[in-house]
């Protein structure tokens, strides 16, 4: 992720949102090989999915793609 945003590929905050999306794949703060419940890893993906919208950046992306169906790149 660092790599993509200092060539320019990605923004900042789609830089924060990877490293979110990167902790959920990852099962979060648990020891290497801890085995982890799906309820677990859901439950990992609604509490950062619902952390992410409260940004406001977040916001701005919703309402620009269900008002343009385009993507914003904030």
């Amino acid at each position: 992720l660092w790599n993509m945003r200092m060539g320019g590929q990605i923004t900042a905050y789609e830089e924060e949102m990877g490293g979110v999306i990167a902790d959920v794949i990852c099962g979060g703060d648990v020891n290497p090989g801890t085995p982890i419940s799906e309820e677990y890893l859901l439950g990992l993906e609604r509490d950062s999915f619902l952390k992410l919208c409260t940004n406001k950046q977040t916001a701005q992306r919703i309402h620009h793609m269900l008002k343009t169906a385009k993507p914003l790149r904030n």
